[in-house]
């Protein structure tokens, strides 16, 4: 196991640097100089320079990345160039925000969408496999930010259930964190647990289909039995693959989401940085997303063999 760790991490270094290069390349192709929208529009040329020189501007390209990737290295992701703070604090506090709604969000989603693309799947071909599917698709045909503004709608705005704008985090107060959370929670659930029936409904169909299924109802188990006993677990590998994916994504920055509930999450933090030509920020964020799409999917495939007996680590 730790060897396969251990490869799995050296071959994610080439991932990540080809990331970083991509990343630091893009940043440069936005247009807008940082120094003059730090210092606005009536700065003269010799602050101006002055300016660049600090923040390295000046220098040329090759340069400018060696010296990030070193400060990186050395856990230094720079400063941002609008308030002045580590970007390495602004991304862990904006992460851990996004967490908060993220893993709540898909946990739901799971303990929903497997279930429900099992029974489908048993069922095959009846009015409730097709009802199952029919509102799946639907779900993940619709746009977040549409359905978001729905529900936003509804339950804000018509019913007046829930707060419509604001946040509190759920380590500051829980309850009223989890009021602020239920709209945005309720969206990623609605749209991801639609992805999730799917797979899990195809990979129960393929396990079902397999001689040892046919073999246990020979021996004269029931269906429930055949189902949780002999098929759920096989048939949760490639949905488990899926829900790794899923997860990496959001924990990455939901920004739809994010910006229609007002939530200071990552996505949000990412947006901001762009709009503000904030280069620091840009790239530090995106680099955070992509070292942690690699680590969320390294703990997948670590955990694959817990999940499907038919794989080892080996």
């Amino acid at each position: 196991m730790l060897k396969f760790a251990f490869s799995r991490l050296l071959s994610a270094i080439p991932t990540l640097f080809i990331v970083s290069v991509a990343v630091f390349g893009l940043i440069r192709l936005i247009p807008g100089d940082p120094a003059s929208l730090m210092l606005g529009d009536l700065a003269d040329e010799q602050t101006l320079a002055a300016v660049r020189e600090r923040m390295g501007l000046d220098r040329p390209i090759p340069v400018q990345f060696a010296i990030w990737i070193g400060n990186v290295l050395q856990g230094d992701l720079g400063r941002s160039i609008i308030n002045d703070q580590p970007v390495l604090q602004l991304v862990l506090h904006r992460f851990t925000t996004s967490a908060q709604m993220v893993l709540i969000a898909v946990g739901l989603s799971v303990g929903i969408a497997v279930p429900l693309g099992m029974i489908a799947a048993w069922r095959q071909n009846s009015t409730l496999d097709l009802s199952i599917v029919g509102l799946s698709t639907l779900l993940l045909s619709i746009p977040t930010f549409w359905l978001g503004l729905m529900i936003l709608l509804a339950f804000g705005l018509k019913l007046g259930w829930l707060p419509v704008i604001g946040y509190v985090s759920l380590t500051d107060n829980p309850v009223q964190g989890l009021i602020y959370l239920v709209m945005p929670v309720m969206t990623l659930v609605l749209h991801e647990a639609g992805i999730i029936v799917r797979m899990a409904r195809a990979s129960t169909l393929d396990v079902l289909r397999l001689d040892y299924i046919t073999h246990a109802r020979a021996k004269g188990l029931s269906e429930t039995s055949v189902l949780l006993r002999h098929a759920a677990r096989n048939a949760f590998g490639p949905t488990w693959t899926l829900i790794g994916l899923i997860l990496g994504n959001l924990l990455g920055g939901v920004a739809v989401v994010e910006t229609v509930f007002t939530i200071p999450g990552l996505g949000r933090l990412i947006i901001d940085a762009i709009y503000a030509r904030d280069y620091a920020v840009v790239q530090g964020c995106l680099l955070f997303v992509a070292v942690t799409y690699v680590m969320v999917n390294l703990v997948v495939d670590l955990l694959y063999p817990f999940f499907d007996p038919r794989v080892t680590a080996e």
